[in-house]
């Protein structure tokens, strides 16, 4: 069983790999050449897509008066289902909807650690340092709060009790516009935007690492990351009251 596991990993990574290799350089012709290959290497990690709003000035393109999350969520209510890792429908979706953004349903393949910029920053470090294998990492611009670091992590998938699993929707919902310092885990049921994404004032959604790195067990990044996160809410606490702009997440 070990055995056949990694040569799955093996032959995921080879298609990861290839698909790298043709990749090709964006040019004043072909300015979505960049954008349409890191979309293609999210899609044959296995991480399903799915087409989202994009900034329109300092609004977002969906047609919803005064959007909560700009330019930060899916177009269709069925994103879940519409998801997708086929090749052919993710070219389609980037070449007909050039500006869009795009988001990956999480709790299928992957989870996410979503913590703040500054703490994130912090536990990459000593992570790292540590010798701890870490996966694919986004940064999410913003100011203040908003500012947030991605950990994309392996699945932590549905234990045998029910009891022991709980959906994203019991620490937060990729809708809602509270405050929180701490650490998201985005699992079933939730999303996060993938690289490149664009944000409203100019703001963007980039990869630090990207997915050439496996994806790790969360559990081995889980307490770096919630010590940099208490860290973070401890100093904030003393900190001067600051104004955090509702740019959604």
């Amino acid at each position: 069983m070990g055995s056949e596991s990694g040569r799955v990993k093996r032959g995921e990574q080879s298609r990861i790999s290839q698909w790298l290799r043709r990749r090709q350089k964006p040019t004043a012709e072909d300015p979505g050449a960049e954008r349409e290959a890191l979309l293609l290497a999210v899609a044959a990690a296995g991480l399903p897509l799915a087409p989202a709003a994009h900034p329109a000035g300092y609004r977002c393109s969906c047609d919803r008066i005064g959007c909560p999350t700009p330019a930060r969520h899916p177009v269709s209510f069925a994103w879940q289902t519409q998801s997708t890792t086929d090749r052919a429908q993710v070219e389609r979706w980037a070449r007909n909807q050039p500006q869009a953004n795009f988001i990956t349903a999480t709790g299928m393949v992957h989870d996410v650690l979503d913590v703040p910029l500054e703490a994130g920053t912090d536990a990459l470090d000593r992570l790292l340092l540590a010798g701890i294998k870490v996966g694919p990492v986004a940064e999410s611009g913003g100011t203040g709060d908003q500012a947030r670091m991605l950990f994309f992590t392996a699945t932590r998938g549905t234990p045998e009790d029910e009891d022991e699993w709980w959906p994203c929707a019991l620490d937060c919902h990729p809708e809602t516009m509270d405050e929180h310092p701490g650490l998201r885990w985005h699992c079933r049921g939730s999303y996060v935007l993938v690289p490149p994404a664009a944000l409203p004032g100019d703001r963007s959604v980039t990869w630090i690492r990207g997915m050439e790195h496996p994806l790790p067990d969360p559990l081995t990044l889980l307490e770096t990351l919630t010590d940099a996160c208490a860290t973070y809410a401890g100093a904030a606490d003393h900190a001067p009251a600051t104004v955090a702009w509702p740019l959604g997440r």
